[in-house]
């Protein structure tokens, strides 16, 4: 698959951090117009009490509402196991559309199972506004984005690159963090291990944006790096680390690391673009499926 890799466009990165999930949110804005595209936002939750809020997605409106800025697309990298979408709230605020790879169906297949929803929850992907396929371009102001099919952390991943700017998802880490785990259902670590190689075959000088970052050693949060020094000094897959090599250490490593404290309340809502789950009387209501995950 050849990109359309254009290395001269260099949009403006605003990174919004979400201490409580360790993840890093998105607003993209091409430099030459007032369009932009949210990636990857999160909506809060006090899973304990099973109460849901919108501080962290708020920050990011006002940002763009007192910017002026146009938002043309919300972008999910993949269904996250971590941490709430809060795409539809922002949506209703601020319009744009919500696009999530194709391979949504795939996931909604088998998490419908896990959560035994009943017929009226659609596995078509419908839910949201654009399914993207390996190579899909679209548009961001005069920005032509395109997106990357990474499988291998969820069958649904997806890099977004955008001009000299690439948006990784959970596929790679800050070279002191390695990469995503590979142990959830659909994941597989040679996949990811080949998703990887598509992200570090970019320019070397395409900045990488991470959607997660933990710190490593008590280190300040990072979020942005090069394909160049991912592949000098990822501790997973830098240096040339083989496939077999990576499937050996990766599966080992998933073997001891504990399920993530929010995967039930993210898998129902992302699977479905961020909205929450409803009873037949419409009131919002989350499962917890016991011995399943």
């Amino acid at each position: 698959m050849q990109y359309p890799v254009n290395m001269e466009v260099k949009p403006d990165v605003k990174a919004f951090f979400d201490p409580q999930t360790n993840t890093i949110s998105y607003v993209v804005k091409d430099p030459a117009s007032d369009a932009c595209a949210v990636v990857d936002s999160v909506m809060d939750i006090d899973y304990a009490a099973g109460r849901i809020t919108y501080e962290h997605a708020d920050e990011i409106i006002d940002y763009i509402q007192q910017n002026n800025l146009r938002l043309e697309w919300l972008i999910e990298t993949h269904v996250h196991a971590d941490h709430l979408s809060a795409a539809p709230y922002i949506q209703g605020k601020l319009g744009g559309k919500i696009g999530i790879g194709d391979q949504i169906t795939v996931v909604q297949e088998t998490f419908g199972k896990v959560f035994n929803e009943g017929t009226e929850f659609q596995r078509d992907g419908s839910q949201f506004d654009r399914l993207f396929k390996d190579g899909d371009t679209y548009q961001i102001g005069g920005m032509t984005a395109f997106a990357i099919h990474t499988p291998g952390h969820t069958p649904a991943c997806m890099v977004h690159v955008i001009g000299d700017a690439a948006f990784v998802g959970d596929t790679l880490f800050m070279p002191d963090g390695g990469s995503a785990r590979a142990d959830f259902p659909g994941g597989d670590a040679g996949q990811l291990y080949d998703s990887i190689q598509k992200v570090l075959a970019l320019p070397d000088d395409m900045r990488l944006f991470m959607c997660h970052d933990y710190g490593p050693g008590g280190r300040e949060i990072l979020w942005e790096t090069t394909v160049a020094t991912e592949k000098a000094e990822n501790i997973h897959v830098g240096k040339g680390t083989s496939r077999e090599d990576f499937i050996k250490f990766r599966e080992e490593r998933d073997a001891t690391l504990a399920v993530p404290k929010l995967i039930l309340p993210s898998l129902q809502v992302n699977m479905r673009a961020g909205d929450v789950p409803k009873t037949e009387d419409g009131k919002p209501m989350l499962k917890v499926p016991v011995n399943v995950i």
